[in-house]
């Protein structure tokens, strides 16, 4: 069977017509569907043979919270069961402007990132826009608050997935349907060029983040297998194509790790390579993973890193640390059972 949410307005006034009914069903059925909604039977202004005609052809709910973990510093990590048995983690993160989920949008990851716990489950399958958006209305529900943010930054490689990916963002965008304005949603990619300069033609807002890690290609070939197919030169071109086409600032995330990539050497040759650029830097003290390689850098030798890239003229801010003790923060996410 089908997932409703899986369908854009547009899809879903096509989907009813074929059924044989008219047209402006759809808008009233999407309305619905971005509510706290657990049956088709809550759709209370449908006649109840449409009513009967979604149950015969669609699914409503194709994602569960299985079980959850909270933080000491507020923030939840879920397990979320998939209606075919998979299973993937979102992560829930309060702030003062509001609420954020951090979602995944692959069973597993096929990039291989040697510092993240993703890469080491494998690649099951991509996600569906009604899985991805499921995952935010089903920690919606459970925690009866209102997400104000989305974080494309959990299990998986967005742009990897990108038509599913795409379509989820215009729903989540979409006023009819949660109605997250596009600058509230951050994109993150390990650098897939062909899809970072497709994405400069989408005429949509969102903040575009770039794994990047190092500015060497031999250091970052060895964190990132990607970047023996895309290497450094290859995505700064495609990531001032980005600027250029949408005047948008892109965020650089870079994990710091211990003797790695964290000199003040390390830090000169990142600015000289993003000088003139309009970004960001987001600098990230490495999480620990299960049989990990990596060690996070000192206190010390980060905020000596975040200084050096600020005096070279590179903005720089380093992420402060949630749910590290309960491995929900950045790199951590797994699929547990």
């Amino acid at each position: 069977m089908k997932k409703i949410r899986d369908y854009t307005l547009e899809e879903l006034e096509t989907e009813l017509i074929n059924l044989g009914e008219k047209k402006y069903r759809a808008k009233q059925i999407f309305a619905w569907l971005y509510k706290s909604l657990r049956s088709f039977d809550e759709m209370t202004d449908l006649p109840k043979e449409l009513i009967e005609k979604l149950k015969n052809n669609f699914i409503l709910d194709c994602i569960e919270i299985e079980t959850f973990q909270k933080s000491k510093d507020g923030t939840i990590k879920y397990l979320l069961k998939l209606s075919d048995g998979n299973k993937i983690e979102s992560v829930l993160m309060q702030y003062k402007y509001g609420y954020t989920v951090c979602v995944s949008n692959q069973v597993g990851c096929k990039m291989g990132c040697n510092f993240c716990a993703s890469a080491k489950i494998g690649y099951i399958r991509d996600l569906t826009p009604a899985e991805i958006i499921g995952q935010i209305l089903e920690i919606e529900k459970k925690e009866n608050v209102k997400v104000s943010n989305i974080v494309f930054m959990g299990i998986g490689e967005p742009f990897d997935n990108y038509d599913n990916v795409l379509k989820a963002i215009r729903i989540i965008n979409d006023p009819k349907g949660l109605n997250i304005g596009a600058r509230h949603i951050s994109i993150s990619t390990c650098g897939l060029v062909d899809k970072i300069l497709r994405f400069s033609e989408e005429n949509i807002q969102c903040n575009l983040c770039i794994s990047l890690h190092s500015s060497r290609d031999d250091v970052r070939s060895g964190m990132m297998p990607v970047n023996k197919k895309y290497n450094i030169l290859e995505i700064m071109n495609a990531c001032k194509k980005y600027i250029e086409k949408t005047n948008r600032r892109i965020t650089f995330e870079y994990a710091l790790v211990d003797g790695v990539n964290d000199s003040k050497e390390d830090a000169i040759h990142l600015a000289k390579l993003l000088r003139g650029m309009l970004c960001h830097v987001n600098l990230i003290p490495i999480n620990k993973i299960k049989d990990g390689k990596y060690e996070k850098s000192t206190a010390e030798r980060i905020m000596a890193f975040r200084d050096t890239l600020n005096e070279k003229g590179i903005v720089a801010t380093i992420r402060r640390e949630l749910g590290s003790d309960i491995s929900a923060a950045c790199g951590q996410l797994v699929r547990n059972s």
